[in-house]
């Protein structure tokens, strides 16, 4: 009998990551169906219904959210409905926990027979353990992909998994043979439309500075869509700040350091030891309400994983372009600091046991199917 998951994945990234454990499963079990929401990389594993809402899905912040309400809420209710209709063997829900963990309580108070398992654990440790306890009544299998989260989720009964994870095994695979130009500066302003709107500028006016200090230093920018990269270059005007789509992974390995908004690129950055300043700008009402909440010293993964600063972070009004500009020459202008900071990437990039994460988390989750009753922690 062939078995059948629902499977939601609500932003760029998590698309990524469910298309790669969805290829790692078919490996495993070719007959394993998969429907629900996504995006493009999974579309093509998927069978229907499928809904490639992507593009509509992976709003950032609190405002776009409320902006947005009524087109989630019918998303929710059209799931909710169609889960209930073709009863599938389980429901895997992918990061996009604002989404998610709503989805997977409604479905556990409306059908508490079905198993719901959780990939890319929510990281509500930052901002909120006491969900936790909570979590684990909705969920049946939590898969992480950062070692200390695992005690945290055992802790209230939730089978939970450590499988690595899985950037660190896709940016293994785009290594590519080149030499880093010490005399270039990368400028990665994230994936979505509001980071390059918000964050683009200071690194344009960033850039400004440097080359009056550093004539020889040249820039080069990474956009993540031919739109992006138009609204770039506009952006750049006068600075001489070369634009590509699609090079991110490439520039990453070849420049001599990088200006990387928060978020997957910052560890992406660090896959490829590329020594760089971390920058978060966002809307004032976003950005106010977390620092209410979040309780964690850091917002950089490598430096929440290493317990200390091994990456500057420049946050909100600390993003300035003048901050920005003395960081990108501070390692500019020391290459023995530049390659302290790639060796201290690499070795914190090494605690995540990437290599094989889709692997584990596709044989994890198939055991998790083949087994029968409940899959709390005994």
């Amino acid at each position: 009998m062939k078995r059948r998951i629902w499977i939601v994945a609500g932003e760029v990234s998590g698309d990524a990551r469910a298309a790669e454990l969805i290829r790692a499963m078919h490996a495993l079990d070719p007959e394993v169906e998969f429907v629900g929401a996504g995006g493009p990389k999974m579309r093509p594993h998927a069978t229907e219904p499928f809904d490639d809402w992507i593009a509509e899905a992976g709003v950032v912040g609190l405002w776009d959210v409320l902006r947005h309400y009524g087109y989630f809420r019918s998303k929710f209710e059209r799931m909710l409905a169609d889960i209930a209709r073709l009863k599938p063997d389980a429901v895997l829900l992918v990061d996009y926990p604002g989404f998610n963990l709503r989805l997977a309580k409604a479905l556990r108070a409306r059908m508490p027979g079905l198993r719901i398992f959780y990939y890319v654990s929510p990281q509500v440790w930052a901002w909120n353990r006491g969900r936790i306890p909570k979590m684990a009544k909705m969920l049946d299998l939590m898969l992480c992909i950062f070692p200390f989260e695992k005690e945290l989720y055992e802790k209230s009964g939730l089978r939970t998994e450590f499988v690595g994870h899985p950037i660190v095994e896709q940016m293994n695979l785009d290594r590519v043979p080149v030499q880093r130009d010490p005399l270039l500066l990368g400028l990665f302003p994230g994936s979505r439309e509001r980071e390059v709107k918000r964050i683009f500028p200071a690194m344009v006016e960033a850039a400004r500075i440097v080359a009056k200090s550093r004539p020889d230093i040249r820039f080069e920018a990474a956009a993540s869509s031919e739109v992006h990269a138009a609204t770039m270059r506009s952006m750049a005007g006068d600075v001489p700040i070369e634009v590509r789509m699609g090079t991110a992974h490439e520039l990453m390995q070849r420049a001599a350091t990088g200006i990387v908004c928060s978020g997957t690129a910052t560890l992406e950055a660090a896959c490829f030891g590329l020594p760089y300043a971390l920058v978060y700008k966002t809307a004032w009402l976003t950005f106010e309400v977390g620092k209410r909440l979040v309780k964690i010293q850091h917002l950089g993964i490598i430096n929440i994983l290493a317990g200390r600063t091994v990456v500057r972070e420049f946050i909100q009004d600390a993003a300035s372009p003048a901050a920005l500009a003395d960081e990108a020459l501070r390692l500019l202008n020391d290459p023995a600091a530049a390659a302290r900071l790639s060796a201290e990437l690499s070795a914190v990039v090494a605690t995540l046991h990437g290599e094989g994460a889709s692997g584990r988390a596709a044989r994890v989750v198939l055991d998790a199917l083949d087994r029968n009753g409940s899959l709390a922690v005994e």
